[in-house]
């Protein structure tokens, strides 16, 4: 049987990131190459994965296999979670969700007020250690939650909705921050936050991100809009930006 021909991922881009308060646009840049790095390995292990398996090689005591395999969730969640994280980020982000929001309501509710909220994902941020900070929902019950992964893949919970992803390895402020200031990142991130797409990701019943597969399709600008009260704005930002 032939082996399964997979289409390349491509690499996203993510233009509208110039002048974040506290990020500066050469962190973004190395970062953004960084990235890229990610989608490269997604397409290398796919392609040579699909060759151990057209040989027959395709056992969990082929230890090339069996490795490559592995990788292979390390490297498609390094690609996914940077394009949730660079998604939602914008400049001239207010510095919370509009409080008749959806997304607020939706915080007040699981967390107690969006403040509560805050605090709880800025403290799991500090966590030692490198990976992610999520806020995710869970489809089933509406409830929102925050949560720790190491890595880019431990830690995950299964089925749940990313609405914002923060990154907190290193390589994401050290070229601003010094090692032991993680703390100015977390807060510099949050003044970034491009609150309309949270909520966009929150309203729409699948998981939204400027996916790399080809073929998908960004979220619209008329989808945004409709989300919330505070989509519009956004969207009038980006179009004035161009």
């Amino acid at each position: 049987m032939p082996a399964a021909k997979h289409k390349p991922y491509a690499e996203q881009r993510f233009d509208h990131l110039k002048g974040l308060d506290g990020i500066s646009d050469d962190q973004i840049g190395e970062h953004l190459s960084l990235y890229a790095g990610y989608v490269r390995q997604v397409n290398i292990l796919n392609v040579e994965l699909s060759a151990l398996r057209e040989r027959g090689r395709a056992s969990g005591r082929d230890s090339e296999f069996a490795e490559q395999t592995r990788r292979l969730g390390f490297e498609y969640n390094g690609m996914i979670l940077h394009e949730y994280y660079f998604s939602n980020l914008t400049s001239g982000a207010p510095p919370k969700p509009e409080p008749t929001s959806r997304l607020a309501r939706a915080l007040a509710e699981s967390f107690g007020s969006v403040e509560a909220w805050r605090t709880d994902f800025q403290a799991i941020g500090g966590i030692r250690g490198v990976g992610w900070v999520l806020l995710c929902e869970d489809p089933m019950t509406r409830r929102l939650t925050n949560h720790w992964v190491s890595l880019h893949q431990d830690g995950v919970p299964a089925g749940f909705k990313p609405l914002l992803v923060m990154d907190v390895w290193e390589h994401a402020f050290m070229r601003d921050y010094r090692a032991t200031e993680r703390g100015r990142y977390l807060d510099a991130f949050l003044r970034n936050v491009d609150w309309p797409i949270a909520e966009h990701r929150l309203v729409e019943p699948m998981a939204v991100r400027p996916s790399a597969a080809p073929g998908a399709a960004p979220p619209r600008s008329s989808d945004r809009a409709a989300a919330s009260p505070t989509a519009a704005a956004s969207t009038a930002r980006s179009a004035t930006a161009t």
